[in-house]
């Protein structure tokens, strides 16, 4: 792809590798990251370096989290000598990003394995040090439920969490045919970018995962059979909404209100 050594090594089905070889979208990614000079990047599963190597070619600054330790060994001898990469071997669900950027500002970005997007985008707003804006190669899936607004099927916990943290942008789609292996599942890009305190105020944060936790694990029922556990029906009323609606009615601001009930 680009004479790096392991262009060849095949992809491990145990770290959810799918390698980017669309050079149309590797672009497309590059220019919409669009790195400016001074910025610290962190990349999380660089693979084959599709992204990493035109990026340090640059002259950015990247530090790259990756755990394979067949790739990281590739990368160290790929990008040896090269002042602007720093190499981090190890998981990214157990990795602070804020700790690795030392408290500089940085960005976060990535080709994520499908089968961890979920909790390591969790895991990340879950930092103290948080990065200024996150770009991922998601499953299209996932994206459509962080994007969703109430009525719509995909709207759930993910939409109303990550909404609630970040702006959230679906930027465009990719399909299979850029990956290398060639995944089962259509894929898209997406930016977020943590807001500088949640909507929701971050007091209310473990209230509000509660309360969203319990509603969507039985979205068909009413409010008032959902929350039964942790809310009467006089308590969800007494936050001006009906209990007879159910989770996938609301709004952000009506789990807010439910959320400020259950906290006090």
């Amino acid at each position: 792809m680009y004479g790096l050594t392991n262009v060849n090594r095949p992809a491990r089905k145990r770290f959810g590798q799918n390698f980017l070889c669309d050079q149309n979208i590797i672009q497309r990614i590059l220019d919409t990251i669009a790195p400016r000079d001074g910025e610290l990047l962190i990349e999380i599963g660089p693979g084959r370096a599709a992204l990493t190597k035109p990026l340090i070619e640059d002259g950015t600054d990247i530090i790259i989290v990756e755990i394979d330790r067949d790739l990281v060994a590739d990368l160290g001898q790929d990008f040896a000598g090269r002042e602007n990469l720093q190499i981090h071997q190890g998981d990214a669900l157990q990795t602070d990003f804020g700790a690795l950027a030392k408290g500089q500002p940085y960005r976060l970005f990535g080709n994520l394995p499908y089968n961890i997007s979920t909790p390591l985008i969790f895991h990340v707003l879950d930092q103290e040090n948080l990065p200024v804006d996150m770009h991922f190669m998601l499953q299209k899936e996932v994206i459509n439920r962080m994007v969703s607004g109430p009525g719509s099927r995909n709207y759930g916990r993910l939409s109303i969490m990550v909404q609630n943290r970040c702006e959230v942008s679906s930027l465009f789609e990719v399909s299979p045919e850029s990956f290398d292996p060639r995944p089962k599942v259509d894929s898209g890009f997406v930016r977020l970018k943590p807001r500088p305190e949640p909507l929701s105020g971050t007091e209310l944060e473990p209230a509000l995962d509660q309360v969203v936790r319990q509603a969507f694990s039985l979205r068909r029922k009413t409010l008032r059979n959902a929350l039964s556990p942790i809310l009467s029906a006089d308590q969800i009323l007494a936050a001006g909404i009906d209990p007879g609606l159910r989770a996938e009615q609301l709004e952000l601001v009506d789990f807010f209100a439910i959320a400020r009930q259950l906290s006090a």
